[in-house]
């Protein structure tokens, strides 16, 4: 009982955080800097392929329903249906790949960084195919990579890292917790 309860609070917790967090951006163009990624990354390294994608999923209900949790407090189906949409989505399948391998390879300190860099590889994915398809003959391939991609290469590197450096520690104390109430 206590353990479903935990696991509940952390939830809650965690995804109010990416709702928190989330809006807070930078417009630079049609795809802002905003903090969403990085809890895509802190997510998928802290909790197993069943928890992150359900952290991640609440949170774009809430923005669907209402809530203004998406970049620059936007909220609705109008946020996901439009140009940035893709990336929205692209967050469960990132989250997904994350947290898959690190569930099975959390002992392996370099697979932090390699799941979160192939989480953003399935983030960009789906928001540069979303994007040019909302977008359509407006924006060439290298075009739409040139706004969607190469602007977030940097910011994304960084994440990537202090994910990384947070992670390591806290996934090492929520199995500690784990392994305490087992016994």
């Amino acid at each position: 009982m206590k353990s479903s309860v935990k696991k509940i609070c952390l939830i809650a917790m965690f995804t109010a955080l990416m709702c928190v967090l989330s809006p807070l951006s930078i417009p630079i163009g049609p795809v802002p800097i905003s903090l969403s990624t990085f809890m895509v990354y802190l997510i998928g390294a802290l909790f197993d392929w069943k928890i992150a994608p359900l952290i991640v999923g609440l949170y774009i209900v809430l923005g669907v329903i209402g809530v203004p949790v998406f970049s620059s407090f936007k909220a609705g189906p109008g946020v996901i249906a439009g140009p940035t949409g893709g990336f929205i989505i692209g967050y469960l399948f990132g989250v997904l790949v994350e947290s898959l391998l690190l569930t099975y390879f959390k002992n392996k300190k370099w697979m932090y960084p390699a799941s979160m860099v192939l989480a953003t590889f399935f983030i960009y994915g789906f928001g540069l195919i979303w994007f040019m398809i909302f977008m359509g003959d407006k924006y060439t391939f290298e075009k739409a990579l040139m706004v969607c991609v190469v602007p977030f290469l940097g910011g994304d590197t960084i994440k990537i890292v202090v994910s990384t450096m947070i992670a390591i520690p806290l996934r090492k104390l929520f199995d500690a917790q784990n392994a305490v109430k087992q016994r």
